[in-house]
């Protein structure tokens, strides 16, 4: 492989800010192109995190390919406009001294020549094009009818955020069909006597996990795409993803900077920003009515903790014009939806303005308590806090001196005339406010940004949609501690167990693709059988690891004229088999510790609607108990269960006001239970059975209940457990 050629040498002298590892990453894409043969089936990949700098390393190899006889590439962007611009503008950024030079031209494919002379293909060549018909049609008509010399040169396609859209297919009727755009791709992968093809995207799972052996009903040359190779894309300390907003740090018991960035909306708020109801809310009143609380939280806090930052880069001399911010709203796809959200903002922003300049004792209250919630995430960052008068002072100007810019987001044409020249959303003003839905979602980058109100809830949670809505990724560390999140219960349960997924199948992938990590479903007629993860349905995946806690939240206890015998069932075998609070548990027959949880599951009541919690899946919980049971390296002592169980607990059943939950989600402690299982739980899991008194004044109905809780042993294999599959 050339190192050393005029393309790499002179992009690397430009980009000398760029970190090492990137042209390092660059290189080693490179060079697997260059030895691997990858296909159509079996492409290379280029594996980041969401907004990590994926863009960055792939112009990086890009460069370097350019010089190692690739001719032409060629970049396909989901299908937005507003992307294909955004890329574009990349490119001639990132290539501008070759552009000057005519070495290089990029096209963007809908207004591209429809040949090349001979003279025009000496230069490199960049095609960009949407995964869209339209587009993938023209450019197969230009390599295939317009200009089939440029066929005949090596080329380089890149899949820029490769998801489903790319290899997607779809069963109906028992047949399965390639998607028509799917099938377009396909068709460019082959369209290049000599073409090599990588593939680009943080949200793997759609390509790891497609079945091998599907039969595809109206394209029988359409194969399901698996990487022939894989290199992850370096991130560096700096970046903020998902191990930070949906990690262990982020659920700690004690107040952290990652637990503090999270706030909770009630479904009811929800609901009410969606559309204009007057009986459950006047726009007037948003100063003060209860029902947007966390809205007119958000709004406050976003400018309280703008200004902050802002103090904090004069104070580091930084010229006071760039320093900008942004915050997004991200809630529904309706643009009536952010018609309305458009309108609440604009409203908050033209009352508090009021509340501003008269100085009221509301403007003052809203101003503090924002200051003090962020003053508690500074603290533990160890950043510099202005005093409360600078701060409320800062507030007031910018109020008073227009700083705050509140911008509605609804199609390609929308975005593409906010583009600034490096391709991102442009910050006209100090205080930025988006409103948006689809368009929003996957590539768009917002600089500087300190919060995001997200309110999407699709039917199922899809992996690669919801952790691409996730626009707060990036290299955002020196804002961390100033930003918040707010979404509902239900979303961020759900987005904490899709980081423990992502986490384990980046295992997977890294350390040679199963290696590591194990893969399993339920088999008909219920268990647990182990499979390839290809079979895995990533909606309903939970992930098992060392002390991993399985446990029902967000229930209440039945009433005691319903349950009470069946408590005293179980406090019977309780008594017989471990009593309560003894020095140390024991070993059961899975048998006996099913049947106490199966006589639990009839006491305990989910309202998911009424509540907003995903109710506990018994089943699962069931499955995943018998076969932590048998693992047990020693088969003689496999399908035993340690339990211990407790009484006289006093569990409430609502978190506590500081909490980004609405319910506990700790009814055992680290320093109890935690300890118990670590001394004792090694090749056995263990059931904690704890008995709570289910106090009225504790949320509960007056009646005595067992909580139960699992916890994985220590020697658990980390494993993906899904409830469906593919079969």
């Amino acid at each position: 492989m050339n190192t050393n050629g005029s393309f790499d040498t002179r992009y690397r002298k430009h980009r000398s800010h760029y970190d090492k590892s990137t042209f390092a990453c660059a290189e080693d894409t490179v060079a697997s192109l260059l030895e691997e043969q990858t296909t159509e089936e079996h492409p290379g990949m280029l594996l980041g995190k969401v907004q990590s700098g994926k863009t960055r390393t792939y112009i990086s190899a890009m460069a370097l390919a350019f010089d190692n006889g690739y001719d032409v590439a060629v970049i396909l962007t989901k299908n937005s406009r507003a992307l294909v611009e955004q890329t574009r503008r990349r490119l001639d950024e990132e290539f501008n001294s070759f552009i000057e030079d005519a070495e290089l031209e990029v096209f963007d494919i809908m207004t591209a020549p429809t040949t090349f002379t001979a003279f025009e293909r000496e230069a490199k060549l960049i095609f960009v094009a949407k995964k869209q018909k339209d587009n993938l049609r023209r450019l197969i008509e230009l390599l295939k009818e317009g200009c089939p010399a440029l066929a005949s040169q090596k080329m380089l396609v890149i899949d820029d955020e490769a998801d489903a859209a790319s290899i997607g297919y779809s069963k109906q009727k028992d047949v399965i069909e390639a998607r028509t755009i799917a099938k377009a791709v396909s068709d460019v992968r082959s369209a290049s006597k000599d073409v090599s093809f990588l593939q680009v995207t943080a949200t793997p799972y759609s390509l790891y996990l497609q079945p091998s052996d599907i039969v595809v009903g109206n394209s029988p040359d359409f194969r399901p795409t698996r990487p022939r190779f894989t290199k992850l894309v370096p991130v560096p300390e700096a970046y903020v993803g998902g191990d930070v907003y949906f990690g262990e740090a982020a659920r700690d018991e004690e107040l952290t900077v990652e637990r503090s960035i999270h706030v909770s909306v009630s479904p009811n708020e929800l609901e009410i920003v969606k559309s204009p109801d007057r009986r459950r809310f006047k726009v007037e009143e948003v100063l003060e009515h209860p029902a947007i609380e966390s809205m007119r939280r958000a709004y406050v806090t976003f400018l309280v903790g703008g200004c902050i930052q802002r103090l904090n880069g004069i104070v580091n001399q930084i010229a006071q014009r760039k320093l900008r911010y942004s915050f997004l709203i991200h809630s529904e796809a309706a643009r009536g939806s952010h018609e309305w959200q458009e309108r609440i903002v604009s409203e908050l922003n033209n009352e508090f303005t009021k509340a501003a300049m008269e100085n009221t004792a509301r403007f003052q209250d809203l101003v503090r308590e924002a200051y003090q919630d962020l003053s508690e995430s500074i603290r533990l960052a160890g950043t510099r806090l202005p005093n409360f008068e600078e701060v409320i002072d800062a507030v007031k100007g910018a109020v008073r001196d227009e700083y705050i810019t509140i911008n509605k987001v609804n199609s390609d044409n929308d975005i593409i005339a906010m583009l600034d020249k490096d391709g991102q959303l442009r910050l006209r003003s100090p205080l930025n406010f988006f409103i948006g839905g689809q368009v929003l979602d996957r590539g768009v980058t917002l600089a500087n940004l300190l919060g995001f109100y997200y309110g999407r809830r699709p039917h199922k949670f899809q992996q690669d949609t919801v952790l691409q809505h996730s626009r707060m990724y990036g290299y955002r560390r020196q804002d961390l501690a100033v930003t918040r999140f707010y979404t509902s219960n239900y979303i961020r349960n759900a987005m904490f167990e899709m980081e423990e997924f992502d986490s384990a199948l980046r295992m997977a992938i890294s350390d040679g693709h199963e290696s590591g990590v194990q893969f399993i479903r339920t088999a008909e007629g219920g268990g647990i059988i182990p499979c390839s993860p290809n079979k895995i349905l990533v909606a309903t995946t939970q992930t098992l690891k060392p002390f991993r806690r399985i446990l029902p939240i967000g229930f209440n206890s039945d009433y005691m004229n319903r349950i009470s015998g069946v408590v005293n069932e179980i406090d019977r075998i309780v008594l017989e088999t471990c009593g309560f609070n003894a020095d140390e548990p024991v070993l059961v027959p899975l048998a006996t510790a099913l049947k106490i949880f199966n006589l639990i599951e009839r006491t305990l009541l989910f309202e998911p609607k009424k509540d907003d919690v995903r109710p506990f899946n018994w089943q699962v919980a069931r499955d995943v108990l018998g076969h932590l049971a048998n693992q047990h390296p020693d088969r003689a002592q496999r399908g035993q269960v340690y339990i211990w169980a407790a009484n006289g607990r006093q569990s409430a059943r609502y978190a506590s006001a500081g909490s980004h939950a609405r319910f506990i989600e700790t009814p055992d402690s680290e320093k109890t239970e935690g300890r118990i299982a670590r001394a004792h739980a090694h090749d056995h899991p263990i059931m904690f059975l704890l008995r709570q008194e289910g106090a009225k004044e504790k949320g509960w109905r007056d009646a005595p209940f067992y909580w139960p809780v699992i916890r994985a042993q220590k020697n658990t294999p980390t494993t993906v457990y899904s409830g469906e599959s593919l079969d």
